[in-house]
């Protein structure tokens, strides 16, 4: 990777740890379509979830960080 796109990608990479070490799990609703008759659709709705250990997510800003300092050597 070029010097110019390693900062770059640090940043991201510290907001993402920050983010999942704040929240600690994300939640989205997912729809699925179990049966159509005719007009007639029925769908039904699951919640799901998933957490991310705080251990990945520190991961991610140290890495960060990381790739942040080597970007600007020159």
């Amino acid at each position: 990777m070029s010097n110019k796109v390693l900062p770059i990608v640090g940043v991201v990479l510290i907001a993402l740890g920050a983010i999942a070490l704040a929240r600690g799990d994300f939640s989205f609703t997912k729809d699925t379509h179990e049966a159509k008759i005719g007009s007639l659709e029925l769908s039904v709705e699951e919640k799901q979830s998933f957490s991310i250990p705080s251990w990945a997510a520190g991961g991610a800003i140290v890495i960060g960080i990381a790739l942040l300092f080597l970007g600007r050597r020159p």
